[in-house]
């Protein structure tokens, strides 16, 4: 399982990196609690939540900053209105698709029975809600569908695998994640380019039919932090989230350098995107035709690990061209198949070559690069695609980037 290199693939030495900073908008909630709480008592929302209610929470899989709290104050506007909330995970075939797996998932961040102090259910059983012009069959989850209300909480962004004026938030949330495995999976049927159109119709679909009552949409800035949470009627969902998709565009963090021979990736997750990592910001999908953000020109792309949150669904590694054993040793296989077959990404889920380490892995990167330049290697490691105003890169990197204001050069240097 591992590389094999010649002798002189190890004659020439590897750069130092050098860390830089790229600064971003940094506007963010500085009391989310109280904001929270405003948005809850707002009366268009208040007014929906009657005494005796069964409530359901909708949860998903994304690593959302403050999702804990957000829930709990949540739970506990509910309460205050006598009506009864419960937990339902809003997934699609993250978890494996099954009920233990969605509750491990959501037990990662927190979400729990006892941290809540509610019930939690992970049951994936589905419903026919309905069928759309363009013949394509939506699902519902039954949990959700027996409660008197339901309301989604999700964080607000661009998608990983499709464009338009709905991508990742709380129509998607009705759509595909309380659609459980087979929703998910009949929604992917269609080309990802009607995507966006598909989730509109099917998100009035389930508006019109279920007691769905409001949506909490989270936006978070560059630096994984809330930026905005919004409580949005039920009545006002589809365009409003149409707008504030436009504001997390605004929000995205993205990679500053021009020119890359090597980018080294730390990590992908589930909870750091849908596909493990944001093709928005590398440039690299087994989908998308075109990208939402500027993007490298990436000659080749390491992996180094998996977000322990990711349970081993490694989706995501098969767009890079080298991992390392630390990796291949954590898949999961099967909540990695479940969710490649469920979206047709095959690709997303392939094992690329197999290094024994980091240092194995950028070499054998760097050999399969035509005409190299090994004296002026221009590599960038970054941890993740959600962290990146921390990153670092090699001097020769330096001179593509010296002159952007919005990157700062510190002394900090550290051995490939």
């Amino acid at each position: 399982m591992m590389a094999i290199l010649l002798e002189e693939d190890y004659e020439y030495p590897l750069p130092n990196l050098i860390a830089v900073k790229q600064i971003f908008d940094d506007l963010e909630i500085k009391d989310v609690e109280n904001s929270t709480k405003a948005e809850l008592r707002k009366e268009e929302i208040v007014q929906k939540i009657h005494p005796g209610d069964m409530v359901a929470i909708a949860v998903g899989s994304r690593g959302i900053q403050n999702l804990k709290e957000i829930v709990r104050i949540l739970i506990q506007m509910v309460k205050s209105r006598g009506a009864s909330p419960y937990i339902v995970s809003a997934m699609g075939s993250h978890g494996g698709g099954k009920e233990d797996g969605q509750r491990a998932v959501l037990a990662g961040y927190g979400i729990t029975q006892e941290s809540m102090g509610v019930p939690v259910i992970t049951t994936t059983d589905v419903e026919e809600a309905g069928e759309l012009p363009g013949g394509q069959k939506v699902y519902f989850d039954r949990a959700a569908a027996k409660a008197d209300a339901i309301i989604v909480v999700n964080r607000i962004k661009l998608h990983t695998d499709f464009t338009g004026e709905l991508q990742s938030g709380l129509c998607k949330m009705l759509v595909i994640g309380l659609g459980n495995q087979k929703g998910c999976s009949s929604i992917h049927e269609e080309d990802p380019e009607n995507f966006a159109e598909i989730i509109e119709g099917a998100a009035k679909l389930i508006l019109d039919k279920y007691p769905v009552i409001f949506g909490l949409g989270i936006i978070e800035n560059a630096y994984d932090r809330t930026f905005h949470v919004e409580a949005v009627p039920s009545e006002n969902l589809i365009e409003r989230e149409k707008e504030l998709v436009k504001v997390a565009k605004g929000k995205m963090p993205r990679l500053m350098v021009p020119d890359i021979d090597v980018l080294i990736v730390d990590e992908i997750g589930k909870n750091i995107s849908g596909a493990g990592y944001d093709p928005n910001i590398l440039g690299r999908s087994s989908v998308l035709k075109e990208y939402s953000l500027p993007i490298p020109n990436i000659k080749k792309m390491v992996l180094l690990n998996l977000t322990h949150e990711s349970h081993g669904n490694g989706i995501g590694m098969g767009l890079f061209d080298v991992i390392t054993k630390e990796v291949f040793k954590q898949l999961d296989y099967e909540a990695m198949y479940a969710n490649a077959l469920a979206c047709k990404c095959i690709e997303d889920a392939k094992i690329p070559m197999i290094a024994v380490d980091k240092e194995e892995a950028v070499r054998a990167a760097i050999r399969c690069i035509r005409g190299a330049d090994k004296e002026n290697l221009k590599i960038v490691e970054i941890k993740n695609t959600l962290s990146l105003d921390k990153i670092w890169v090699s001097k020769r990197v330096l001179e593509d980037i010296r002159n952007n204001p919005k990157i700062e050069i510190e002394e900090e240097e550290i051995k490939l």
